[in-house]
């Protein structure tokens, strides 16, 4: 797992203070992707960081170069997969900026060196989702000596929870350790000196032996007392029965025999994707759902089939959506739900969720999209004002409930109402806009949709 002394000297000649100050990022990007395999990228990851932790790279254009490499190791992969995640974690967001107020600056053997702003906000446009072509045309001198805001506060939770989730994997014991590699501190100013032996031959002392300290960490050593050795004096006599006895065969009764309430739910909800279910039928359907909440993911209903319940049955429809909540496939059902076509019943569940449980921001506005977009398209002229109706009524339902906010569609919605004036529930719609732009709304009790036209 060492680095060759070939390697080595490569390394150190891209981070050297002629090369960083002479080419651009992404010319020692290239030159990192040019000079070592895939198969080496950890190793070199590893011996950065390292260099890093132990002040080895002084010059800010060198530790800037060093950190632009880290992260061009793993180029087009999420940055929370990649085994260097926590290091650019931990130069954006310190131990010291962590603790409370007014307590003493943290340090510690592995500490990372302290960023200047332009290093940190040139890391927070390197993790976010912008192109990153312009910024690697640059030279690590350009960027430290750029002018930048002063106040950078990047939002990477994300990367911090699914950094969390691997910890989380990971015993007690390997979350309590520290380098093997130690620094020598020199107190000055409350921190690390930087007169460091900086000699090539140390760094090559460490990268460069059979089996390199870079990755090891001492941890302490949990020893647990060993379990007694059982007592086969006790051992189950019938392992070797001595006296005869009568033996009789021991039979489940209850085995092959068929679930009759787990079977009828699942006739049942065969004829709801089919024609709508009686009163009783209904009843007896939600009955059993209500008697064994785990019953909802035995009645075969997919995504597929959402539609067809939806349209024939949408009560049934709604308690089961409500029911598969905690479903992991309850996004693949909102996304069948709001993507179907346009009618009253998919209104009216869509509107019953909505009151219920709190949907995806972006799921109620994608279906109101498509309503829009379906009345838009829509030939026959009768079909058209009777669901232009339905919808003015659904969103005014919506806004008053305050369960959408308007702006974020306010002018598709706007359109939608001028295109269709004429009709009266759209004027009245109109006239709801204008008074939450005023700020004269009084919300009084929000309209149910029917299917009056």
């Amino acid at each position: 797992m060492a680095l060759t002394i070939e390697q080595c000297d490569n390394l150190l000649g891209i981070l050297e203070t002629h090369s960083v100050r002479n080419f651009t990022l992404e010319a020692l990007s290239n030159e990192v992707h040019k000079k070592f395999e895939p198969s080496n990228f950890f190793k070199v990851g590893s011996c950065i960081v390292m260099l890093l932790q132990n002040n080895l790279l002084p010059e800010p254009e060198q530790r800037l170069a060093a950190i632009t490499l880290l992260y061009e190791l793993y180029r087009g992969e999420p940055i929370a997969d990649t085994p260097f995640a926590n290091v650019f974690i931990g130069l954006l967001n310190p131990p010291e900026q962590q603790s409370s107020v007014g307590a003493p600056k943290l340090e510690y053997p592995g500490q990372l060196p302290k960023i200047t702003t332009p290093e940190r906000y040139f890391i927070t446009q390197l993790l976010s989702d912008k192109p990153k072509d312009a910024l690697l045309k640059k030279t690590a001198v350009q960027i430290v000596n750029s002018d930048v805001p002063s106040q950078v506060t990047p939002d990477f939770s994300t990367i911090e929870l699914a950094l969390a989730e691997k910890l989380s994997e990971l015993p007690q014991t390997c979350k309590m350790a520290i380098p093997v590699i130690l620094s020598l501190p020199e107190k000055t100013s409350n921190s690390y000196s930087t007169d460091i032996v900086k000699d090539e031959t140390i760094i090559k002392k460490l990268v460069t032996v059979d089996d390199p300290p870079l990755t090891k960490v001492y941890k302490p050593e949990f020893i647990t007392l060993a379990p007694p050795l059982l007592n086969c004096q006790d051992e189950p006599v019938w392992l070797n029965p001595t006296t005869p006895k009568e033996h009789t065969v021991a039979y489940d009764t209850t085995m092959c025999v068929p679930d009759m309430a787990g079977y009828e739910a699942r006739q049942l909800m065969n004829k709801a994707y089919k024609s709508a279910l009686s009163i009783q039928q209904q009843q007896q359907l939600l009955g059993e759902l209500e008697d064994d909440p785990k019953l909802v993911y035995h009645i075969g209903l997919t995504p597929l089939k959402l539609p067809d319940l939806v349209e024939n049955n949408p009560l049934i429809a709604i308690e089961v959506l409500l029911k598969l909540m905690q479903s992991k496939q309850i996004t693949e059902y909102f996304s069948v739900l709001v993507n179907m076509e346009m009618s009253l019943h998919s209104m009216e569940v869509v509107n019953r969720l909505t009151t219920t449980v709190d949907l995806p921001t972006e799921f109620v506005h994608l279906y109101i999209s498509n309503c829009i977009s379906t009345c838009e398209t829509i030939k026959d002229r009768y079909m058209q004002n009777r669901l232009v109706r339905l919808v003015c009524v659904f969103l005014q339902s919506l806004i008053r409930n305050k369960i959408i906010n308007v702006q974020e569609l306010f002018i598709e919605v706007q359109a939608f109402c001028i295109e269709f004036s004429r009709i009266r529930e759209a004027a009245a719609l109109f006239r709801l806009l204008k008074q939450l732009e005023s700020g004269e709304l009084g919300l009084v009790s929000s309209p149910t949709i029917n299917s009056k036209s």
